[in-house]
């Protein structure tokens, strides 16, 4: 299962490595030389911190990759960016909602 959850690898100036993270374990990084190191240290990690989550009867992190969305959420905007939004809609001719969507989705890329 720890295969399925999110890793990424970015590069740390401040550390002077790459630096392994995992969205799902948000406290645990591994740092090393390498991107490849680093990726296979935060696993490695990820896997341990499992292991002992499993041992101690602890919940485990479901992975990002396998929970259900329902497409909906809810965002507060100020008044001010709410009016921009439904003038910018109608003078297109849609929903807020779809001209948020497609906002989101061009950020996305």
């Amino acid at each position: 299962m720890t295969d399925r959850y999110t890793y990424r690898v970015i590069w740390s100036d401040e550390d002077g490595e790459y630096v392994g993270l995992c969205s799902e374990f948000p406290l645990l990084s591994h740092l090393d030389e390498t991107p490849e190191k680093a990726f296979a240290g935060i696993r490695d990690l990820v896997a341990f911190c499992v292991d002992d989550l499993h041992r101690e009867g602890a919940p485990v992190p479901e992975p990002l990759s396998t929970r259900r969305y329902s497409g909906r959420f809810l965002v507060r905007v100020p008044p001010e960016t709410h009016r921009a939004l439904a003038i910018e809609s109608a003078e297109m001719g849609v929903s807020m909602n779809r001209l948020v969507s497609e906002r989101l989705s061009m950020r996305q890329r």
